[in-house]
């Protein structure tokens, strides 16, 4: 068996032609699918082109391959190929090419679908027909590398894992930058997210990750490394203990994919989104109620008092905020959720109550909630210790958050508790939604509970989305407008728990970069989702309205009034200044409603077109959010139909000029953000 090192160094460039699946005379095998072209050599390494860069993306080079202990194995002389039309997804057409080196042979499966061009998708199997197990460390699939002429930042990047370091989800990357980008556990608490790659600038872009329907426990390994200006990315599942592939079995890889966009990474991620829809991915209907603005508890902590909410109640109601969110503290403890008697001395009854006094001031009412965790101390998990999650050793999964238990979420006992506990929040007590809080949401660790009922451990992780859909299946049965907020805190949140919330949100933003981008990704994966921005006072200066305004999210407030609670950690007081601040902007965002309006993604690359800019349409009117330090020059307002357009400064009401798709660049001059209606004369 030959082994072949180092054949996943390689660089890139990209080209394209129509659908086509042909041998040229150098022996290379060429599909085309779209705007995608890829090259196929006779060693089985491959190539991308593009046609709107008319040159090539990467070298060809070996791009799915298995990683040995002595090396990489990557070079299968090719022996055979075949292409066959496919009825699934709409139609479209499927290229099988096999090849051999020694006793290992390895059949590349591509596909491409009609309905989704410029992606190609791919899945391999690698047979052992020596008569040696072999050692194999991992697999790596769209293994490709490329250059970048930019000189000042080669590439932007959206990585989609999850840590303790709550970084951007979009960034750009430079000589000496590596995200391992792990789907599984890379903290006590945080793991999981969208599993894609997306890396670009002004020339390409290129999107890569699996489609799975569940959550899998692989790597997108991105980096450029010191002094250089080509980055390589991959989908790569690592083995966590010597894999054999014994003699005569089967290794399939995931299916993975490659797509090519423009733009910036919302078009990579609309691309992804519209084949897991297609395979069959359903996101939520959006919930009306889910768009209307927020007040939440939280600004009083986790030692307020009924007197504290209640009092704030009218304000909120002046204000016009339809929603009041009761916050963390009202508990006995993580997985006892029925009411602490030392603040509500009435018991369960008096929660009722407190929900009744919400609904009286015309508001709907939300309770906070962090399933899946369990104090240590808690009655549910001494009555119940195999609730718990074990890790290999059987030791519990701690969340550091809480200093909680993760509880075992395929449990039956899980199952029951969880049942119960939305009973409790919106039957019995009356609530109209909830607020599910906490990072350790996003994923868990493989379950080796044996009263899981699992077929492995791995299969854990995979069925978490089971249990939001049991909550989401649950709270609807009970009220069919009930919105279900899911709060990752910090985390990129997991593709595959969105099909079961209907209001996303900015999940604890460190700026206001991180809402807009947030929003952005939301936006690209489910079009019509109620996006929250979270509290204003986690935006830069603690009162960046237009941040969630601009990108259409819904606004958020935590202002406690008339005084603050003497425990809390910081100032939330609404001040006569701010009122008046904040009453404008409730006020205009009720009157607009951007967050139900359609996101124009695609017409502004948010990393390389300045200043940064955001669309919205409504009707035939254009919204346009430019966000920047300082700016002052020419923007372009793209987008536009025929005819000639008025531009207002809608939150100063004050007109700009008039433009049309013709002539469409106005000069601008601004601090922090400027908000423009655009509007047919």
């Amino acid at each position: 068996m030959k082994m072949l090192r180092n054949f996943f160094r390689f660089s890139l460039p990209l080209i394209i032609f129509p659908f086509l699946f042909s041998c040229n005379n150098t022996d290379h095998i060429v599909i085309s699918h779209g705007d995608l072209t890829m090259s196929i050599s006779d060693q089985l390494f491959t190539q991308l082109h593009s046609t709107q860069t008319e040159k090539k993306l990467t070298s060809m080079a070996a791009t799915e391959y298995l990683i040995l202990d002595e090396g990489t194995l990557a070079s299968f002389p090719v022996f055979k190929s075949s292409t066959r039309e496919t009825t699934q997804l709409g139609g479209g057409r499927v290229y099988t090419i096999q090849g051999k080196n020694e006793g290992i042979s390895k059949t590349l499966t591509i596909t491409a679908y009609d309905q989704h061009p410029d992606l190609l998708t791919t899945q391999v199997t690698y047979i052992n027909s020596s008569n040696k197990d072999l050692p194999i460390k991992a697999w790596a699939n769209q293994g490709y590398s490329f250059r970048s002429k930019e000189e000042k930042i080669p590439f932007w990047a959206f990585q989609g894992s999850s840590s303790s370091s709550r970084s951007d989800w979009i960034k750009p990357i430079n000589p000496g930058y590596y995200q391992q980008n792990y789907m599984g556990m890379n903290n006590s608490d945080y793991g999981g997210g969208i599993p894609v790659t997306d890396i670009w600038n002004p020339d390409i872009g290129i999107a890569i990750g699996h489609t799975e329907l569940s959550p899998q426990l692989v790597s997108l390994p991105t980096e450029i490394k010191k002094y250089s200006k080509q980055v390589s990315i991959s989908v790569r599942k690592d083995f966590s203990h010597p894999h054999y592939l014994a003699a005569g079995d089967t290794l399939k890889t995931l299916e993975t994919f490659v797509a090519l966009h423009d733009k910036d990474y919302y078009n990579g991620l609309r691309k992804y989104a519209q084949l897991m829809e297609a395979k069959g991915i359903k996101m939520p209907e959006p919930e009306p109620a889910a768009f209307e603005p927020i007040w939440c508890a939280w600004g009083y902590e986790r030692n307020f008092t009924l007197d504290e909410v209640v009092g704030t109640l009218p304000k909120v109601k002046e204000l016009g905020i339809k929603w009041a969110v009761l916050d963390d503290g009202f508990q006995q403890a993580e997985g006892d959720w029925h009411v602490n008697e030392l603040k509500f001395p009435g018991g369960d009854t008096q929660m009722r109550a407190l929900v009744d006094q919400i609904h009286a001031h015309g508001l709907k009412a939300k309770l906070w909630w962090a399933p899946l965790a369990a104090d240590p101390s808690s009655q549910l998990l001494e009555n119940n210790p195999n609730m718990r999650l074990y890790l290999s050793d059987w030791a519990p999964q701690y969340i550091t958050w809480w200093d909680a238990y993760y509880l075992s979420p395929s449990h039956p006992h899980t199952i029951q508790h969880t049942k119960d506990v939305v009973d409790l929040f919106l039957n019995q007590w009356d609530f109209d939604g909830l607020k599910m809080d906490g990072q350790h949401m996003n994923a868990i660790a493989p379950d080796h509970n044996p009263e899981a009922q699992l077929s492995s451990p791995e299969e854990g992780p995979e069925k978490l989305p089971d249990f939001f859909r049991l909550i989401y299946d649950e709270a609807l049965a009970i009220k069919p407008h009930a919105v279900i907020e899911n709060c990752p805190c910090g985390t990129c949140m997991s593709y595959f728990n969105m099909p079961y919330m209907n209001q996303s949100v900015s999940s604890d933003p460190l700026s206001s970069w991180q809402i807009r981008s947030k929003g952005k990704t939301y936006k690209a994966l489910i079009p019509h989702t109620a996006y929250y921005g979270d509290h204003v006072e986690l935006s830069d200066g603690a009162d960046d309205f237009a941040s969630s305004f601009g990108i259409g999210a819904v606004l958020g407030t935590k202002f406690t009034w008339p005084k603050d609670n003497p425990t809390a950690s910081d100032t939330f007081l609404l001040t006569k200044e701010k009122e008046e601040q904040w009453k404008k902007w409730f006020s205009l965002y009720n009157q607009k409603m951007l967050s139900k309006a359609s996101y124009k993604g695609g017409l502004y690359d948010i990393a390389y077109d300045r200043p940064e800019t955001h669309t919205i349409q409504k009707g035939d009117t254009l919204h346009y959010a430019f966000y920047s330090d300082e700016w002052s020059g020419n923007v372009e307002l793209r987008g536009l139909d025929k005819g000639q357009y008025l531009i207002r400064d809608y939150v100063n009401n004050k007109e700009i000029g008039e433009v049309s798709a013709q002539a469409n660049t106005v000069n601008l001059e601004f601090k922090d953000f400027i908000l423009l209606e655009v509007y047919p004369k």
